[in-house]
């Protein structure tokens, strides 16, 4: 079986090109056996809590989709990637007709899966491209890298110029919203330097907490809290912090200033369309990410409105507009960020 890498610099036209040209090479078939005229029965499989910021969209999308009647909804959480395919299996083996989850510790493992469940919907956040041998494996990632750069051009502006950046792993899905937000910072101040650290895991606020310590007391005033515990220490030290996929502003009022947020909602919907209409077949859904698709967004302001420099939120409102429009586009770059 040969994965297929995401490409850098990937686009919405780029995608569905890759799609259209591997469905005329016979590569990807359409199952019309993926059907469902009744709610459809989804399952989750996570390797963390569903607190956790990724997982925890996707969690609240399902849950949203439940209470419209579209889905009936079952979950696994804290699921390791040595065991991630038994979980598959089970629930493919229960007659679950879309299983929903993230599999970047056993790609390999969890496509030899649905290559033996061929009428089981599956719908797995990947750092690879769908491929010829699952015809019923679409993958996603959260594109958010619009939301990400204008979240940084907010973090330029407040900043007065060293902002630490704390990651989970450097991996393309983490990589290509840290680069995206650096660009947006540098758009505001083109001399900003960069503290970048990875914690060598997804769900570790002690960690988190304690290496954007050492960032602030080498200097950063602004820290990206690409993973929980990052905000904690920004708020005990006094600094402000940026939000990432969720907006935690509620909890730190006089600390985080904005946040990228992802929305997984078309994602599972444009799902939840294709496997009523008998049309679910190996996909991209990453394209669902985009600002322009509804999949991400910038949150409100909300304590911090008026805080915030007026050029900042005018290159902000110019931007969005333009990322709209398609007359400018947020580079996706995956390759991983240093400090700088």
């Amino acid at each position: 079986m040969t994965l297929i890498p995401k490409a850098n610099g990937l686009t919405r036209r780029g995608v569905m090109s890759s799609a259209a040209a591997l469905a005329a090479t016979g590569l990807i078939a359409r199952p019309s056996r993926l059907r469902a005229a009744d709610p459809v029965r989804m399952a989750g499989i996570y390797t963390v809590p569903v607190e956790q910021q990724w997982v925890g969209r996707i969690h609240k999308a399902a849950l949203a989709a439940q209470d419209a009647g579209q889905v009936v909804y079952t979950y696994t959480e804290n699921v390791t990637n040595t065991d991630y395919p038994r979980v598959m299996r089970e629930y493919a083996e229960q007659g679950v007709q879309l299983i929903v989850g993230e599999i970047f510790g056993a790609e390999q493992e969890a496509r030899e899966v649905a290559a033996d469940y061929p009428d089981t919907a599956f719908l797995m956040g990947s750092s690879f491209l769908p491929d010829g041998n699952n015809p019923n494996m679409a993958v996603f990632d959260n594109y958010i890298q619009d939301a990400s750069y204008l979240s940084g051009i907010i973090a330029g502006a407040m900043s007065k110029g060293n902002i630490g950046m704390v990651g989970g792993f450097p991996i393309p899905e983490v990589n290509r919203l840290m680069n995206a937000f650096m660009a947006g910072a540098r758009e505001m101040n083109p001399d900003v330097a960069f503290q970048v650290s990875f914690i060598g895991s997804w769900f570790d606020p002690p960690k988190a907490k304690e290496t954007a310590f050492a960032m602030i007391e080498n200097g950063a005033d602004m820290l990206y809290a690409e993973r929980f515990g990052v905000s904690d220490a920004a708020q005990e030290k006094g600094v402000l912090a940026i939000g990432n996929v969720i907006d935690t502003q509620m909890d730190y009022p006089d600390t985080v200033v904005a946040s990228a947020i992802w929305h997984f909602e078309p994602t599972l919907q444009a799902a939840l369309a294709n496997i009523n209409a008998g049309s679910f077949t190996a996909d991209n859904y990453g394209v669902y990410s985009f600002l322009k698709a509804g999949g991400c967004s910038l949150a409100p302001l909300g304590t911090f409105e008026g805080k915030v420099p007026g050029d900042a939120l005018a290159l902000v409102a110019e931007r969005e507009a333009a990322i709209r429009d398609g007359s400018f586009t947020v580079e996706i770059n995956d390759g991983e960020p240093a400090s700088a």
